[in-house]
């Protein structure tokens, strides 16, 4: 079989053509690694989730195609937020995915810029196992999307842990130490971000606060969880008895399902299990709102958080590997 690299493949994002999308969507390959599903995506492209501006193929001479991008946005938004699915057909020699992976991820971030893009999407690639690292196949195929990334300026990676709550599973006790109350100010949940993100764990906030500083980085984490699909009535500081902020709970949610969103604990109040209370705030508020499920991630390396979720009942449901651009 003549090699698909024998000749340079076509690059463009689909066009309205269906038999085009189709073809798209019907590539497969034996990786074990995640690949969305032809039925989600025409179901979630019904709600301007997936669009064909955002989805990319790289097409061999003789109209095959050899690789696809798909990234994901909200159905309001402007830009893709994310890149969804990066997948190349097994016939490309393994040498040869991630110099045709990058290709595919720089002419879609050409094409964003091009309408005014600020950064690249992240690439998330989700629904790894826990111990991935000790599958060869999953090696494989999570190194040459790591080196597409890596070649394409996606070069921050973080590896998140999801977790999951379902109602099955012991709701966590009523919080007894601590007093959560509404707080409308926009200004003074500020406050409360910028005392509770001194210290922290969080791979993103710190990479924001290299950047652009404690304050820039803190105004955008409360725009971000203004933009979900959570309302902003939901939001909740919380006090020791003696009115001593103790840290805050955002419970959120996303276009799937709702999600725990953002809580700390202020640092001279840590160590003492006030983030379990927390937690506890946020889970039994959605609940009993009708939850079905409640979904949460945290960084690898933030243990601590990662023990309150499971001190809480949340299930590790999978890993993920979150690749973006350096923050300027």
């Amino acid at each position: 079989m003549t090699s698909p690299s024998s000749a340079a493949p076509r690059v463009s994002a689909v066009s309205d053509s269906v038999s085009e999308l189709d073809q798209v969507l019907a590539l497969t390959s034996r990786e074990p690694v995640w690949r969305l599903p032809a039925d989600a995506y025409q179901e979630e492209a019904a709600r301007q989730q997936y669009r064909p501006e955002w989805t990319w193929a790289a097409w061999s001479p003789d109209g095959r195609v050899l690789a696809r991008a798909l990234w994901w946005g909200q159905s309001d938004s402007v830009h893709p937020i994310a890149l969804d699915c990066l997948a190349i057909a097994d016939d490309v020699p393994t040498a040869e995915k991630a110099a045709l992976g990058a290709t595919l991820l720089d002419a879609g971030h050409q094409a964003f810029r091009e309408v005014d893009a600020q950064a690249p999407p992240l690439y998330n690639l989700m629904r790894l196992p826990g111990a991935w690292r000790d599958d060869p196949e999953y090696v494989a195929a999570v190194t040459w999307r790591q080196e597409a990334a890596r070649r394409a300026g996606l070069t921050v990676e973080v590896e998140r842990l999801q977790f999951e709550w379902t109602p099955e599973v012991p709701m966590p006790a009523e919080p007894e130490r601590l007093v959560f109350s509404p707080e409308p100010d926009d200004d003074v949940f500020l406050a409360a971000m910028l005392r509770v993100a001194e210290g922290t764990l969080d791979a993103h906030t710190l990479e924001g606060e290299a950047a652009n500083g404690r304050e820039a980085t803190a105004r955008e984490s409360l725009q971000f969880y203004l933009d979900r699909p959570g309302k902003r009535e939901w939001w909740r500081l919380a006090h020791t008895p003696d009115g001593t902020l103790a840290g805050l709970a955002i419970p959120s949610a996303t276009p799937y399902n709702r999600n725990v969103g953002y809580l700390g604990v202020v640092p001279e109040l840590r160590g003492r299990g006030y983030v379990s209370e927390i937690l506890a705030a946020i889970t039994r508020f959605q609940a009993a709102d009708g939850a079905e499920r409640i979904t949460a991630t945290t960084d690898l390396g933030n243990q601590p958080m990662a023990a309150a979720f499971t001190r809480a009942g949340y299930r590790n449901t999978e890993t993920r590997l979150i690749f973006s651009a350096p923050m300027d």
